[in-house]
């Protein structure tokens, strides 16, 4: 009987596995496209739904964090295997948004809501041939507001309101101005996406203190968003890492959905040396096709987290509870 109930997980989580493409089209496509991707710097999203009253005082400091974190997720991507070469473009994030972003639309799928980011197709076009790449990764840090249940410490009283949050989406985009992959993704059967961080926490320990039925929601200090999103990443042996924990998970959860096997996919024409044509490098197929110049490689990286995840199983009329821990 036992025997029998390993080899039925097995064959399920084999037909799990091999269900799951994470990419917009398929992933082989993918592999053939881009191999030479730019990562933009993180963009923050200032007019979207930021509530909090010192916002001159927080988009610097979320600024400055994503700085400090971008040659980390460089650093997962590059080690995926998948890419040829991972460039962090050096661009101001803000004027590149402007100038790339062409609208926002706020969206509720699966019963996740995020902020979907539409671009121009031309300017994408011109940016990707500029620097010489075959797609462009995006990532935007965004403010929203949505009904979520938040816990006491102990676990033993909650508070069901809107409060609001910054998150993080992202995009990899193509030449036409084609998504070939986004973050949050529906491809998956268990569905996650966590906040970047909570701005809002529910204050009950004053309600407590003044044997109060009302819980006030309060706005978290600067240094208090701050020191979550610096909070360093433990190992299995508690031992503190270097790695920050909300931009690692957030950076492992999408580097996740990018990884595919290398060997299974078709890689594409290789030249006459070994060195593997970027897209916009390749010419016309013919029996004795020129070796394609070889794509910039990255400057080495300079070196350098956490809310409960909404964890979400798509099923039609379900509303999923909000596990997230109130700070």
């Amino acid at each position: 009987m036992k025997l029998f109930a390993v080899g039925l997980l097995f064959v399920a989580g084999t037909m799990l596995g091999c269900a799951q493409n994470y990419y917009n089209i398929p992933a082989e496509n993918f592999a053939e496209k881009v191999k030479v991707l730019g990562v933009a710097p993180i963009f923050i999203d200032t007019d979207s739904d930021i509530n909090y009253p010192q916002k001159e005082l927080l988009l610097p400091l979320i600024s400055d964090l994503n700085r400090k974190y971008e040659p980390l997720f460089v650093r997962k991507l590059q080690s995926t295997g998948n890419f040829y070469a991972v460039t962090l473009q050096a661009e101001e994030p803000q004027q590149l948004f402007s100038s790339l972003m062409s609208r926002r639309e706020k969206r509720n799928d699966a019963d996740i809501q995020y902020n979907k980011y539409f671009w121009k197709n031309n300017e994408i076009n011109a940016y990707i041939k500029k620097n010489r790449l075959d797609a462009v990764m995006v990532i935007v840090v965004s403010g929203l507001s949505r009904n979520s249940k938040l816990y006491s410490s102990n676990l033993m009283t909650s508070l069901e309101t809107n409060f609001n949050f910054l998150t993080m989406t992202a995009q990899i985009i193509g030449p036409d101005g084609t998504v070939l992959w986004e973050y949050p993704n529906f491809r998956g059967r268990l569905l996650t996406y966590y906040p970047l961080v909570n701005l809002q926490y529910p204050d009950f320990s004053e309600s407590e203190a003044n044997l109060s039925r009302k819980t006030e929601v309060r706005f978290k200090s600067l240094d208090g968003i701050r020191r979550t999103l610096e909070q360093k990443k433990s190992d299995f042996l508690l031992r503190e890492t270097q790695e920050p924990e909300v931009y690692g998970r957030l950076f492992d959860d999408m580097t996740s959905l990018i990884k595919h096997d290398v060997d299974k996919q078709a890689k594409g024409a290789a030249t006459a040396d070994g060195k593997v044509p970027s897209l916009q490098e390749k010419t016309a197929p013919t029996e004795s096709a020129p070796a394609a110049k070889q794509a910039p490689k990255q400057a080495p990286a300079s070196k350098s987290a956490v809310e409960a995840p909404v964890l979400v199983t798509p099923t039609p009329n379900v509303k999923v509870p909000d596990t997230e821990s109130a700070r």
